[in-house]
């Protein structure tokens, strides 16, 4: 009887973390994932513009990511930046969802918890980005270079908030290596 009740424990457990995980990898109604994606093109350092706030990020400035596509298709993610004047950095792995022509990948950085990293608008020469995460309460705003022109953040900030996100709880990301605006 214990292995039943057990094994039906066990079950359910699982069944919720597969719900868990198609929930925290969705991509959020409204948003289509970039099509025609050549992962190699977005592979290397970008540095975070703007963001919404997150625990995860809290408080940290000169906020870069570097992407690293591997032999099997993975790809080798590490998010790093500056708190309390220490670098920090995180270490994940993300998979695409499906095609991988399409922008649209699950990012883990802890075991059995991905999340959705969800590439929605990209520059032609893959000079910026807008990724969102699983709903509308993830948004960042991703440039190859620390700082972006106004006009093009005012742009970009504009189709997110065409797009649904709450763009007025944007947080601008200070890069101590950008020239001063």
């Amino acid at each position: 009887m214990r292995i039943r009740h057990l094994a039906a424990g066990l079950a359910a457990v699982a069944t919720l973390s597969a719900c868990a995980r198609a929930v925290m990898t969705r991509v959020p109604r409204g948003i289509a994932p970039v099509e025609g994606f050549q992962a190699e093109r977005y592979m290397g350092r970008w540095y975070e513009i703007a963001r919404l706030d997150h625990r995860f990020e809290r408080g940290m400035t000169d906020v870069t990511a570097e992407y690293r596509l591997e032999p099997d298709g993975t790809v080798q993610v590490v998010n790093s930046g500056l708190r309390g004047g220490q670098r920090r950095s995180a270490h994940a792995t993300a998979r695409f969802r499906g095609d991988p022509s399409v922008a649209s990948l699950a990012v883990t950085f802890f075991p059995g918890f991905p999340g959705g990293y969800h590439v929605f608008a990209l520059d032609e020469d893959y000079r910026w980005a807008l990724v969102s995460g699983p709903d509308r309460g993830y948004l960042w705003i991703l440039a190859r270079r620390p700082e972006i022109e106004p006009g093009l953040y005012r742009q970009l900030v504009g189709i997110a908030r065409d797009r649904g996100f709450p763009v007025d709880r944007l947080i601008r990301v200070r890069h101590d290596d950008a020239p001063a605006p």
